[in-house]
């Protein structure tokens, strides 16, 4: 039978999602435990992967087993011997044919920006204290990623995808209040920010090369034309071989990153 696995994971841990050699992986982690617990090996598919230190919020994955199990007895042990950053959520049965992979249709990433010193936000949070940051012109800038693009110029450098082609469905930057904040009756204002995207697939690093390419665009380091340019048209076909990561900006810290759905 083919079970689905709802999970959340601090990445701070991890070399990512996907098993690397000699690297700890949450999927290594997940399949372990597995195997331990059903006394035979278990290989488990998840959502996509995420980068080093690259957290997950409701993360989806599924594995096979043989005959029914109790799903409920099986989530409690599992989260008895997994490490305390892994926490699974639920496990249910799933039709024979359901891939947490290739049946997703969405995802959705939120990177996480304060601007003061707060050490109740800094391990999930990037601290950029850089003056008059402009995050109107960021936005400007972010609208311009909804839709079919081409988005090669954000993709980590050696990345083995078939295709750069994703297409974004939503793209911006919020306020927000942190809890410990409004425990206190205080608000986040200008301090607190996050930046949300969603498509249908994305590309390796992509995100955290997004969100360092926006910031150079809010210290005006950048235009928000330049930023435009690197969004390039489905159509697109540069030279084989070629690289075009340089042309965006640096990627921000993993740390700050989280997958935060998956839809199906």
């Amino acid at each position: 039978m083919r079970y689905l696995v709802k999970l959340s994971y601090n990445g701070a841990d991890f070399c990512g999602w996907q098993i690397q050699p000699d690297a700890p992986s949450v999927q290594q982690a997940l399949e372990s435990a597995l195997s331990t617990l059903l006394h035979a090996p278990v290989a488990v598919t998840g959502a996509g992967r995420t980068d080093t230190g690259v957290n997950a919020i409701g993360y989806v994955a599924h594995f096979d087993a043989a005959g029914e199990l109790d799903t409920r007895q099986l989530c409690y042990k599992l989260n008895a011997i997994l490490p305390r950053s892994v926490v699974i959520h639920e496990i249910a049965p799933a039709a024979p044919e359901f891939h947490a992979r290739f049946d997703a249709v969405r995802r959705e990433y939120t990177y996480f920006l304060h601007r003061v010193k707060d050490p109740f936000v800094e391990a999930f949070s990037y601290l950029y204290t850089f003056p008059g940051v402009d995050f109107a012109a960021m936005n400007e800038a972010a609208a311009a990623l909804p839709g079919q693009h081409d988005f090669r110029c954000f993709e980590k450098t050696g990345a083995d995808s078939k295709t750069s082609i994703c297409t974004v469905t939503e793209a911006a930057w919020h306020r927000y209040t942190p809890t410990h904040l409004e425990l206190t009756g205080r608000e986040g204002g200008d301090d607190y920010w996050y930046f949300r995207i969603a498509a249908d697939r994305f590309l390796r690093n992509m995100v955290r090369a997004v969100v360092g390419t926006l910031l150079e665009v809010g210290r005006g380091k950048r235009s928000v034309a330049d930023f435009q340019s690197l969004v390039l048209p489905p159509s697109f076909a540069g030279p084989t071989g070629e690289s075009h990561r340089s042309l965006a900006g640096e990627s921000v810290p993993g740390n700050a990153l989280f997958l935060s759905d998956v839809c199906y």
